[in-house]
């Protein structure tokens, strides 16, 4: 599964690991995140997101 970084932050989020602090589990695609959830570390929303290279 693809990781995609803040382009904010440079937060990480990897699908293997979710967002567990958030109630996001580990498996979870970044493309089936909720259109609300947000960065965990700055808030950002999700269209601040890019896929890591």
């Amino acid at each position: 599964m693809q990781k995609y970084i803040c382009s904010v932050c440079g937060y990480e989020y990897d699908p293997e690991v979710g967002d567990p602090d958030n109630g996001i589990e580990a498996g979870m695609a970044f493309e089936d995140l909720s259109e609300d959830w947000i960065c965990p570390v700055c808030g950002a929303e999700k269209d601040q997101f890019e896929p890591e290279e």
